[in-house]
């Protein structure tokens, strides 16, 4: 049965239970490029569904199509009631109040005419008997820890985490049914982690959630990939699917291997074949000059033979070269993680050398100290840190003191001589000015040839195509790479990186491969982070608290 027809039988039987469908989704965008192809989903009444996928396989775009925010190019989308959305970015709300963002503003406005006493159809209708909307945003304001924020405040003015807790409070304010949330704790510290995980927990709506954090992919308890073949439904949660995944890529990498074998042997057997052809032609033609046969013979056994050769030589090209396309086939499915390695040169500083000596340091604003406490620690070499705060604790000021950009206001800090690399969430050290080649050439210390880039640049999957591309098209994941491949490039490697937010704009796979790449470095790691799974994948030590 056709996935579609089968996806409308489902669709009719389960009608009492279903909340949200997919049926036949095609998605192309304006210049006909498609995104994705026949896509079928159905969401039950309280199922709890990861939709996870590789960067530009259309996670958000689906969402939008849940959403009803956006129409398919082809097939249908349905909702049993309207879906509430908290959006992975706010741009488009900077020139709103809170209010207008949530769309409660002019229900909030109707209440207040209602109650200075103009009791109009208008009002009585735009309030929809919700008399108690006022009370909800104060509970859900301060649920949210959104304190000092008010409805009339402006969107601009809020930071992206704050942003994030306030489209989160909309759910409590809105009550509905079905959510859908597109990468909603990108943003967050972790108190604001805490309570998203808590409601994910706790909550009985309908949820259809985007996400690369792991530890908020657990508490789903389903988990839909979308790629390349539509969408695989795994019936269980992150843990679950990545067990299933490391099964599906150990078979993966068997029959690759056996393929492997398969074209030597092919190929070994398509020599031999001609080497005994040739032998063969090569005694036939000796024993016709022998016996003295006229030329017209020797020349038809002559052609006789050339096209039985041919005809064999044709027969074990054509087996051969399709297992090679049977095996390129394979290996296009290989996790990228297999394909990319950095092969750093190790720090030159000894572990243990003290890199970092600070006593009581702090820094002030407006004459005002950031932390509490004066801070006192040492780095020394080899270690891995994670520096830890709520948003608004002095995280990136202090990574801005270890380097020396800022001295603090009191208090001495000791710097020794080394080499380091800052590398924050939007991957400044790419510069966007520049080609994908003509980066990686920027970090070419080593004057290695071209082609030696161009072998690495492959290695990161930059294949042809990607190397005149101009470093501003570049996706999160893409730049994430090719700041890897640049560091491969430059061989030696840093005596300290400082990551900033580095899994932000990153799906699962990016994670993965910037993971890997972390665990060849032997140099000191200064990380700040919100993502526990991955502060754990990488080894963190010890951290720095800031109050």
């Amino acid at each position: 049965m056709h996935a579609a027809v089968k996806a409308a039988a489902i669709i009719h039987s389960q009608k009492k239970f279903l909340m949200l469908f997919l049926q036949g989704v095609t998605y192309a965008h304006p210049n006909r490029n498609v995104l994705f192809s026949d896509i079928n989903l159905i969401v039950n009444k309280q199922d709890k569904i990861a939709l996870i996928g590789n960067n530009g396989a259309g996670k958000s775009t689906l969402l939008s199509i849940l959403s009803g925010k956006l129409k398919p190019t082809s097939g249908s989308a349905g909702a049993d009631s309207k879906p509430y959305f908290v959006p992975q970015l706010f741009g488009q709300y900077n020139a709103l109040t809170v209010s207008e963002a949530l769309g409660i503003q002019d229900k909030l406005l109707a209440l207040k005419e209602i109650l200075e006493g103009h009791l109009t159809d208008i009002n009585l209708e735009l309030l929809d008997d919700d008399w108690g909307i006022e009370e909800r945003c104060q509970e859900a304001f301060a649920h949210w820890q959104l304190q000092g924020i008010t409805l009339s405040h402006p969107m601009s003015a809020l930071s992206g985490g704050q942003k994030t807790k306030v489209f989160l409070a909309g759910i409590m304010i809105h009550e509905p049914d079905i959510v859908l949330l597109d990468e909603p704790s990108n943003h967050l510290d972790a108190p604001g982690r805490a309570l998203l995980y808590e409601y994910i927990r706790s909550t009985g709506n309908t949820l259809v959630v985007v996400s690369h954090d792991r530890m908020l992919l657990n508490l789903l308890g389903t988990v839909c990939e979308l790629g390349k073949r539509g969408i695989t439904v795994y019936g269980g949660n992150y843990d679950f699917y990545a067990g299933q995944k490391a099964i599906e890529n150990e078979a993966l990498n068997f029959d690759v291997k056996a393929k492997e074998k398969a074209l030597r042997k092919a190929r070994e057997t398509e020599r031999e074949s001609m080497e005994r052809q040739q032998k063969l032609d090569a005694r036939g033609k000796k024993k016709q000059e022998k016996a003295g046969l006229p030329t017209i013979v020797q020349n038809a056994f002559r052609n006789s033979a050339e096209r039985s050769t041919a005809r064999i030589k044709g027969i074990h090209a054509e087996k051969v070269g399709g297992i090679a396309h049977e095996l390129s086939h394979l290996r296009s499915e290989l996790p990228a993680i297999d394909k990319m390695k950095i092969d750093f040169d190790n720090s030159s500083l000894h572990k243990g050398k003290i890199l970092i000596s600070a006593s009581h340091v702090n820094f002030t604003y407006d004459d005002q100290p950031i932390w509490e406490k004066n801070l006192d620690f040492q780095i020394t070499s080899g270690e891995r840190i994670a520096i830890k705060g709520a948003n608004g604790s002095g995280k990136t000021t202090l990574i801005r003191m270890i380097l020396g950009d800022l001295e603090p206001a009191v208090g001495i800090i000791e710097r020794a001589n080394f080499k380091s690399i800052y590398i924050d969430q939007d991957y400044s050290l790419i510069d966007n000015a520049l080609t994908v080649y003509e980066q990686a050439q920027k970090f070419n210390s080593g004057a290695l040839q071209e082609h030696d880039i161009k072998i690495r640049l492959n290695r990161f999957l930059f294949t042809r195509e990607y190397w005149d591309k101009p470093c501003a098209n570049l996706s999160g994941g893409e730049k994430m790479r090719l700041m890897l491949c640049s560091l491969a490039v430059a061989t030696q490697a840093p005596d300290m990186i400082i990551l900033d937010e580095p899994t932000n704009n990153l799906d699962i796979q990016n994670i993965g491969i910037l993971t890997a790449a972390i665990d060849e470095y032997r140099g000191t790691l200064l990380v700040v982070s919100h993502d526990a799974h991955f502060l754990q994948d990488i080894g963190i030590e010890r951290d720095i608290l800031l109050d």
